[in-house]
């Protein structure tokens, strides 16, 4: 990777008079703004369906896309929907903030209109996506359409026991009566497709690359659980005995409880990886870069005991290492990593890290320690590494700047000569700007001095995530030429520029 620059937006995070981001006229206009800005990467969170939570990184599918990113206007173009359709689901009227419980109300049976005109003479492309997508797309709409049987219980609560354990002939039953419904999920996820590789190839004529997130769990309630048991650590009712998190640390008291259930290593490695293979396969097909998220959790994985209400009681058990790390960097030759490696790294992790091959994450907000000592102060950066200014789970740097300790505050100002006349976040990115990483990211966030109720997460907080949104018209030419004349002058600047 060369020397370049990104912005970290999520596509939620889009302006758009439909609630949420969508992939329609305000993402191309995104894209124009970093071409225009001198970047090379739109950096965003995992695309897939979201649930309980509203968390991009706990969704029903690893292979499927969000409903709700699909554009409305496009699909008008199409003559799938109406005007006057797409006004009457209203899924909000604040700029600011995503409604996720209206929009799951509302924008459901808006695209279920869409899908069923489509579905009334259906072009061969729609044929072609679903044999293009059969290793996955029948068994993530069945399930789905069992949910909606089974009023959206989890999987473990169903109360047909032949449709929780995945019974081949209550399974053929189910396909038949449900047929309908599973024609529905199928022609949405075209949909979702359809305009995603369009917005793509938008990206790469403007000579925008894009980075996703791969999360390295999948939810306990999904069809990839569901469908593929015997990869995970998980009894014959579904009932894990463990489940992820990360332990206490100077963050959290009581750690972080994710509850995703854990792999079975040993299974998948007997399978020759092809779990895994499959999961970094989609991913490839829908980003030019993948960063892998709580890397770390390959090395050794923090396992806690089922019901556990809090990460206190778990413990470090061995992961695969470099032999599926290995695996997947070899078998993806022409795919680009990043490595989510943050957090306390043994000497471990450090060997897997450098054995990988990819780069690391520095985060500018760590850097100032006031013993001096933090790896991610600029002048300490390799090469080999990707700097932010803050992830989506740190706070803005306008609300950094309010909630941290005071010396690290100081030190910062002093390391990087931060001043009024220039402004405290523009500061801040200038120090990550000018360090020797090859790639550096910024929050748009960060662009846009925002403060605390910008904030796109806050771990181990559940409720008040993921809903941030960017106010049309955020995004001036004068921000444009200011981005621009800063990754320029630390040569980070696009071709385009």
């Amino acid at each position: 990777m060369k020397r370049s620059s990104g912005i970290l937006m999520p596509i939620s995070s889009l302006p758009s008079p439909y609630g949420i981001g969508t992939l329609g006229k305000e993402a191309r206009e995104f894209i124009d703004f970093l071409s225009e800005s001198g970047q090379s990467w739109w950096q965003i969170l995992p695309v897939g369906p979201t649930s309980y939570g509203d968390s991009p990184y706990q969704c029903p599918s690893t292979f499927a896309g969000n409903p709700y990113f699909i554009d409305p206007d496009t699909l008008e173009a199409d003559g799938l929907l109406t005007r006057s359709e797409i006004e009457a689901a209203d899924c909000g009227a604040d700029p600011e903030r995503a409604d996720y419980g209206l929009l799951y109300e509302r924008r459901g049976p808006l695209l279920r209109k869409a899908a069923e005109r489509g579905l009334k003479e259906p072009d061969e492309a729609f044929g072609a996506f679903r044999e293009a997508n059969s290793s996955w797309l029948p068994d993530y709409c069945l399930f789905s359409a069992l949910k909606a049987k089974f009023g959206q219980k989890s999987w473990l609560d169903w109360p047909d026991e032949a449709a929780r354990n995945r019974d081949p002939e209550a399974l053929e039953g189910f396909r038949k009566e449900l047929a309908p419904e599973i024609e529905i999920c199928a022609y949405i996820q075209y949909l979702f497709f359809r305009q995603w590789d369009a917005l793509r190839e938008y990206a790469r004529e403007k000579g925008i690359g894009i980075i996703g997130d791969l999360p390295i769990y999948v939810a306990l309630d999904s069809a990839d659980v569901w469908s593929e048991k015997e990869f995970f650590q998980i009894g014959e009712d579904g009932v894990p005995e463990k489940v992820a998190g990360v332990p206490p640390d100077y963050f959290n008291e009581d750690g972080q409880l994710w509850g995703n259930p854990l792999y079975d290593y040993g299974r998948m490695k007997e399978d020759g990886w092809g779990w895994w293979i499959r999961r970094i396969g989609g991913a490839a097909k829908l980003y030019d870069v993948i960063r892998i998220d709580h890397f770390r959790g390959f090395e050794s994985y923090w396992a806690v005991p089922y019901g556990d209400t809090t990460a206190k009681n778990g413990e470090w058990i061995k992961g695969p290492g470099m032999e599926l790390v290995g695996a997947l960097r070899d078998w993806f030759k022409d795919t680009s990593f990043i490595a989510e490696d943050l957090g306390y790294p043994t000497p471990e992790v450090k060997q897997l890290l450098e054995d990988s091959g990819f780069p690391g994450m520095k985060v500018v907000e760590f850097a100032f320690d006031p013993g001096l000592e933090s790896s991610d102060m600029p002048h300490r950066y390799g090469t080999r590494c990707v700097c932010y200014t803050g992830t989506h789970d740190n706070p803005p740097v306008m609300a950094w700047k309010e909630t941290a300790p005071a010396e690290e505050i100081e030190i910062a100002r002093e390391y990087l000569g931060l001043n009024d006349a220039e402004g405290f976040a523009f500061g801040m990115i200038r120090g990550g700007m000018a360090s020797t990483a090859e790639l550096f990211i910024a929050q748009m966030q960060d662009w846009l001095q925002l403060g605390t109720a910008s904030r796109m997460n806050t771990p181990g907080i559940l409720g008040g995530n993921w809903q941030w949104r960017m106010l049309p018209g955020a995004l001036t030419d004068e921000l444009a030429r200011r981005i621009a004349r800063m990754t320029q002058l630390y040569g980070r600047s696009n071709e385009n520029v």
